[in-house]
């Protein structure tokens, strides 16, 4: 591994060690405004960010978000703990998935939880799904230095140099990527699933 690599690696772990996620009692226990919402989640998902100049959330957003049946409408135009919750997950689906496979997924939360009328509060389902994932921080680190390392042999008979360099770099971006796209195919067939008894019942 060359310098440069290992530069590219420890950056790679470097962001993954220093994701977080926003926890339920950091969200003010109050109702926001928009502005208030939006800078509460450039502020607090800075680290997520690709570039500097990258959005994570705005007006427009929002209110597609809310056109979409992703998110209810605000009371007042304010945003409660469980609108922030919502979106949050919101944030994180839809760099993966679509507006209305979101929507899918968050009915029931929507239905059943958003109110806070349930045995369980939407921040306790948050929280512990947030808990789940930082556990698997460790098997996630050792998953990308494996596909790292199947990467490094391919085109082993190339010589030493920039055209094996290119390649094996592209064969470390297509493990990655072979990684995400069975994992979105997992998603969308639980998601279909979760979407057929609400088809079924329509024909009905």
């Amino acid at each position: 591994m060359t310098e440069n690599e290992k530069e590219m690696m420890n950056s790679i772990f470097a962001k993954i060690a220093e994701l977080d996620y926003i926890k339920p009692d950091e969200i003010p226990n109050i109702a926001l405004y928009m502005d208030q919402v939006t800078t509460f989640m450039e502020d607090n998902l800075a680290s997520t960010k690709r570039h500097d100049d990258d959005k994570i959330l705005t007006k427009t957003m929002i209110n597609n978000y809310t056109k979409n049946n992703l998110l209810p409408p605000p009371v007042k135009k304010k945003y409660s703990r469980e609108h922030m919750l919502l979106l949050i997950f919101i944030y994180y689906f839809k760099s993966i998935l679509s507006i209305k496979d979101i929507e899918t997924v968050l009915k029931p939360l929507t239905e059943k939880y958003f109110s806070g009328n349930d045995t369980m509060e939407l921040s306790s389902i948050y929280e512990e799904l947030c808990h789940m994932e930082k556990e698997r921080l460790d098997s996630l680190k050792d998953s990308v230095s494996s596909a790292y390392d199947k990467a490094g042999e391919a085109f082993d008979q190339l010589p030493d140099g920039e055209d094996r360099d290119t390649l094996q770099k592209f064969a470390f971006i297509c493990n990655l990527s072979f990684d995400v796209y069975l994992k979105k195919m997992m998603i969308e067939r639980i998601i279909d699933d979760i979407a057929a008894p609400s088809s079924k019942n329509k024909k009905d």
